[in-house]
Formats: C-alpha cells, sequence, structure tokens
C-alpha cells in the first residue's frame, strides 16, 4: 500500500503526517478521508486551484497532467514545475511526499462578487 507524505502546513497538518493511501484513489480524496481538510471549492472538477499540491517526492509515478489541469495549475498561488490539483493527481504505487501551499486562490468564490 503506497504511503502519502504530508510535509507540515501550519493549518491544514500542523506535525506533517504519513497516511496510507489506495491505489486509483485521488490525493484529494486520500488527505480528506484521513482528515487533512484542504480545500476543494469546484467539488474536485479541475476547476479551481483550491486542492493546488506540490509533489516533493514521487511525481513521476502519476500520470502526466491533463490539459484542464494544467489550465488551471497557471493559476494557482505558488505554482512550480512539479505542482498538481490534488483532485486530479491518482495515487499508483509509488510512495508520495507533498507539500500543501501555504496560500490557496479561491477561483470559484471570487468570482462571484
Amino acid at each position: 500500500m503506497p504511503k502519502i507524505t504530508v510535509l507540515p502546513h501550519e493549518h491544514l497538518c500542523p506535525q506533517g503526517r504519513v497516511i496510507d493511501a489506495t491505489t486509483g484513489t485521488s490525493v484529494c480524496d486520500t488527505l480528506l478521508k484521513n482528515g487533512i481538510e484542504i480545500e476543494h471549492a469546484c467539488e474536485k472538477v479541475a476547476a479551481c486551484t483550491t486542492c493546488h499540491v506540490i509533489v516533493r517526492e514521487g511525481l513521476e509515478s502519476l500520470d502526466e497532467a491533463a490539459e484542464k489541469e494544467e489550465d488551471m495549475l497557471d493559476k494557482a498561488w505558488g505554482l512550480e514545475p512539479n505542482s498538481r490539483l490534488s483532485c486530479q493527481a491518482i495515487v499508483r504505487d509509488a510512495d508520495l511526499t507533498l507539500e500543501i501551499p501555504k496560500y490557496t486562490i479561491n477561483m470559484v468564490s471570487e468570482g462571484k462578487h
């Protein structure tokens, strides 16, 4: 069973955590199932950037990002070459190490004033 190491995040996971992941499940769903309340404003359809994560280890085990995900990632705060939307990144057989960025841009609510 692959493991996901979540690096410390001031609000969502202050101590960091290592959690078991199920192959074929999204990183976002895995985090939520384990009590790490990552934002997911668009209900996990790649229409916002609130679930943005930076994959520090194991990126090569994930499928390549689809064009829709890449387009949304261009709008993410703190974008890095190894950034992914956790709702679109599907866990395979390899372990992952993730960093949740300190800030997020809520593309859903910010466009509805």
